[in-house]
């Protein structure tokens, strides 16, 4: 998995960087907030390893940035800091939008444990994000379902959801296997399809 390691300290960064690649990561390395946010721009890695306090732009306005882009694919934030583990500074995370806390100097084995969870949760994110993508429709009808376990003509759900409006025509293949056979069957039909 591709990581974005940020921290501003050289020699930490390097210590993170080798913790990550030595648990078999791709990393890719910022030294601050802003640096990230341009690497996410152009990469966007699904896992963020930062510091906290950064100059430019600190871990917890990065976490809030990426949140607010509203990506399609999950993003797991780890916050490193030497601060203290309080309780205003796990809220303060909390409230910023990141996912796991982890205090300085890294414990290799922990910073292991929030890797494991976070390749977890990004795999059911993404057998998440498909399911929800599937859309249950009716094979005879053509009605789909749904959150709400309410069947509804395809184009009202369409039209409750973007605001499309649905026009029904008649495609040039159904034209010939459908129409044409049935007004033939009237006994004056066409004998071609009206041109397109």
């Amino acid at each position: 998995m591709k990581v974005l390691a940020v921290e501003d300290d050289p020699l930490a960064r390097a210590v993170l960087r080798g913790a990550l690649q030595h648990l078999g990561h791709d990393v890719v390395v910022a030294s601050d907030g802003e640096e990230a946010w341009e690497v996410w721009l152009r990469d966007r890695q699904r896992l963020i390893v930062s510091d906290w306090s950064m100059p430019r732009l600190d871990g917890l306005a990065l976490c809030s940035r990426l949140r607010a882009r509203h990506s399609r694919d999950y993003i797991y934030f780890i916050l490193l800091t030497g601060a203290d583990e309080t309780e205003e500074n796990r809220r303060s995370a909390a409230d910023a939008g990141v996912d796991d806390f982890l205090t300085k100097p890294i414990d290799h084995s922990r910073l292991w444990e929030r890797v494991r969870v976070a390749e977890r949760i990004l795999r059911y994110t993404t057998q998440l994000r498909r399911l929800e993508s599937l859309l249950p429709m009716c094979s005879y009808c053509k009605k789909v379902r749904d959150d709400s376990n309410y069947w509804q003509q395809i184009e009202t759900y369409i039209n409750e959801r973007t605001g499309s409006e649905i026009s029904h025509s008649v495609c040039p293949d159904c034209y010939q296997r459908i129409v044409v056979p049935e007004l033939a069957g009237l006994g004056d039909g066409p004998e071609q399809a009206p041109p397109a």
